[in-house]
């Protein structure tokens, strides 16, 4: 018997871009006096801090606990210290209900909307936009909306409000962005929420960098409002603040009615979220702060030296920087997925194309560059390697 085709949607749907990259590197030889750079994906290359290693062992050794299913909607004690963080961090009153623990911030992502969308549907998102988000709607039949952002990538609710139909169910917003880096003024977060007060729609917004924001203070004033959680949903993750990547644990801050939904979604994919993971992200933050303040300032340390090194490199343009990510057009006239391509054989370098974050047809001159995974003497010899290219 000849197998059915799989689900359309999920076979239309394109295949992981990180993944993708990394085949490039297939027969590809790098030299002991060039090796590769691979800033291609948003993601600590070092393992957590020793103190933390040593916590998650103590725990996989001696509690039991660490071992079994726990609360579909996560542990209470990482609940109750996110709540208290966040109400402080914020200026506003988050509960501990009001959270809940995820594999991972992707997961936080799908399984709200899968509470609040499905095929038919209609989601913003601004370009160029987080391309796992722009999977997700695609694989559950949801239509993504291009928000064009402009020359400094930064939203405009006048521009979003012209796009919202019937069908539109929600608005997504990343800050820092990923992929352009830029930080969102508070003031675009509240136009948004704003519109979407009026509009009867959701604001997501996904903070997962928020720990590298180069501000001082909350970026936005959101949790301020005594009703913040009536369409108000926030993302975090845990995975770039403590190194914790690998033990997948996210974070959504909602309503209690929100949640009782998600809930019924966390159950089924998951059951529950990585107990050691929790613990490993509790002691994180009871314990971790000062080391991670040192985190951030290495980023804004490398943040620095690309826009310098950026700056020098003759043709090229910066869009956005920030957090994680640079995001720059290049002055090569190969379309940037064959460009990106050529990088690899020609500098050493692997990085993504603009294509992968953009709707089909755009982004074809720009390029994400995730430098939080090289130090600055790596960011120099990056940008020495871009600036020998013959172009």
């Amino acid at each position: 018997m000849t197998l059915k085709p799989v689900n359309p949607a999920v076979a239309g749907t394109f295949a992981p871009p990180v993944m993708e990259a990394r085949r490039w590197l297939e027969g590809v030889t790098f030299s002991p006096d060039r090796p590769l750079i691979n800033v291609s994906q948003a993601a600590p290359v070092d393992p957590p801090p020793l103190a933390l290693r040593q916590a998650i062992a103590e725990a996989a050794l001696h509690d039991a606990q660490a071992h079994l299913y726990g609360p579909v909607l996560g542990m209470g004690a990482l609940r109750e210290e996110l709540a208290a963080q966040w109400s402080a961090a914020y200026g506003g009153v988050i509960l501990p209900e009001q959270v809940a623990i995820t594999q991972g911030c992707n997961q936080a992502f799908c399984a709200v909307l899968a509470t609040l969308a499905g095929a038919g549907d209609e989601v913003l998102l601004p370009t160029p936009w987080y391309f796992n988000h722009k999977m997700w709607l695609d694989m559950q039949g949801v239509r993504a909306v291009p928000l064009p952002t402009g020359a400094g990538l930064i939203p405009d609710a006048e521009v979003a409000a012209a796009l919202i139909t019937p069908a539109t169910r929600a608005i997504v917003l990343v800050s820092p962005n990923n992929p352009g880096g830029v930080e969102y003024p508070a003031a675009t977060l509240r136009a948004f929420r704003e519109l979407a007060r009026a509009r009867g729609l959701a604001l997501i917004v996904d903070e997962t960098y928020r720990d590298f924001d180069s501000r001082s203070g909350a970026p936005h004033d959101l949790f301020t409002d005594s009703d913040w959680d009536e369409g108000f949903i926030h993302l975090y993750s845990f995975s770039k603040a403590y190194r914790l990547t690998g033990h997948r644990v996210g974070a959504i801050v909602a309503s209690t009615a929100r949640l009782a939904e998600v809930e019924k979604f966390l159950d089924t994919v998951a059951i529950c979220p990585s107990q050691l993971g929790q613990i490993a992200a509790l002691w994180g933050m009871r314990n971790l702060g000062q080391w991670v303040a040192g985190e951030r300032a290495e980023i804004l340390a490398r943040r620095a030296a690309m826009t310098t090194g950026l700056a020098a490199l003759p043709g090229w343009r910066t869009l956005g920087v920030g957090a994680y990510f640079a995001y720059v057009e290049h002055p090569s006239p190969l379309p940037s997925p064959e460009f990106a391509r050529t990088l690899v054989r020609t500098a050493s370098v692997l990085l993504l194309p603009g294509t992968m974050f953009m709707p089909e047809g755009q982004g074809t001159r720009q390029l994400r560059i995730a430098f939080a995974n090289i130090d600055v003497a790596g960011i120099e010899q990056l940008m020495a390697r871009l600036n020998s290219l013959v172009i």
